[in-house]
């Protein structure tokens, strides 16, 4: 027993060596008297994982105009309801606080806004007479005289969407609109060109305009053919281009219009542009004799240009009865985008009338005498013509 090895604990069977530490392991501190039992060690409760929070909306930079705005506060989650969960989606239907459709107010408003727009401040005024005019058309009660002309009719709707045309498009300037007589009848001859006769209208345009006259064509028998624009020519103050229709106007006081190249003028080549046709044999010369009326001659420039006539098809002209077809430099190769007038600058100029009051009685009847004076008035034209080409800097200017 004396020779016995003894070995420490806590060595682990290894002699000289301990737990590597100055401080006694639990095992050794157990074994120390007056040491009571060991304590168990409470595990840790884990911890809730944190809920990610929404990432924070990047507010933009407030400008002068925002803070100008007033900020109003989110709307209170208490007043939700305690069952209401914060952040869930609110029914679309649950969310609708009004019926469906656009509330009277809003009709209302925009109505006010278009009439203001379309008849000015003075809308409401403007707006009733308009109504008024539809109730007296429906009702019938409005005048017409004895070849159809509707003055109302003329004045609002016809000469009011010729005017822009005139005005904006054509920029149309008027001389000698003194000439025109006020009152009483008078006969206002002028030269015709154009291919299509849109010089008649913007003759009427411009006399109405400067004068407060309406002017009344003589038309050709073509006019009066066609479905709608027959009702419409009737209603703008047009008839017939025969001397008595002519001579009972004219002695009715009326300011009538008449071109007597007829449709020689319109339809002639651009090459003759501003070269006066045949006046006919001066049956509106008679017509003013034989009612004592002044002629008033009329020169237009401009109108040539609008639709230059390079050719005509005759056999086509032929088979739909009209005098004829014609081919300029847009139409027909573009279709209906040809036949938009070339906006040329217009210069309309009212010569001196002549007087017819002087001649006798029966002087109508002499054929010598009124070509003479058909003569007289178609070079007045053909030189005022002349006068107008020379002052026009250009054709589009």
């Amino acid at each position: 027993m004396a020779d016995a090895e003894v070995i420490p604990l806590g060595t682990r069977g290894k002699p000289g060596r301990g737990t590597g530490s100055a401080k006694p392991s639990s095992a050794a501190r157990r074994l120390a008297p007056g040491a009571g039992p060991a304590t168990p060690k409470k595990r840790a409760k884990p911890k809730p994982k944190p809920v990610p929070e929404a990432p924070a909306e990047v507010e933009a930079p407030v400008t002068e105009t925002l803070l100008e705005e007033p900020l109003t506060a989110p709307p209170s989650t208490a007043q939700a309801g305690p069952d209401a969960v914060q952040g869930a989606e609110v029914p679309r239907s649950a969310a609708r606080t009004r019926p469906p459709g656009i509330p009277v107010g809003d009709w209302l408003g925009a109505f006010t806004h278009a009439s203001r727009e379309v008849f000015g401040e003075a809308w409401e005024p403007r707006l009733a007479e308009m109504l008024a005019f539809f109730r007296r058309r429906v009702t019938g009660e409005y005048a017409v005289d004895e070849f159809g002309f509707d003055r109302e009719v003329t004045e609002r709707f016809l000469l009011a969407a010729l005017r822009p045309i005139a005005d904006k498009w054509f920029r149309i300037e008027v001389r000698g609109a003194e000439n025109i007589p006020t009152d009483g009848g008078a006969l206002v001859v002028s030269n015709h060109s154009g291919t299509v006769p849109l010089d008649g209208l913007m003759t009427g345009v411009a006399i109405h305009d400067h004068t407060g006259r309406f002017l009344r064509p003589l038309g050709a028998d073509l006019v009066f053919k066609m479905p709608v624009v027959s009702e419409l020519a009737r209603m703008g103050g047009a008839t017939l281009a025969c001397g008595e229709d002519a001579e009972r106007m004219l002695s009715g006081g009326e300011l009538v219009g008449v071109w007597p190249e007829g449709f020689k003028g319109i339809g002639k080549p651009y090459s003759e542009r501003y070269k006066l046709q045949r006046f006919g044999r001066g049956g509106f010369v008679s017509a003013a004799m034989r009612t004592g009326v002044p002629i008033v001659p009329c020169s237009v420039v401009g109108a040539e240009e609008i639709y230059p006539l390079v050719g005509n098809v005759p056999s086509l002209a032929r088979l739909l009865g009209v005098p004829y077809i014609p081919v300029t430099p847009l139409f027909p190769w573009l279709g209906p985008l040809g036949l938009v007038p070339l906006p040329s600058k217009w210069l309309i100029e009212f010569g001196e009338p002549i007087r017819t009051d002087s001649y006798d009685e029966g002087a109508a009847d002499d054929p010598m005498l009124v070509f003479n004076v058909t003569d007289q008035v178609r070079e007045t034209i053909q030189q005022t013509l002349y006068s107008l080409l020379m002052q026009r800097r250009s054709v589009f200017g």
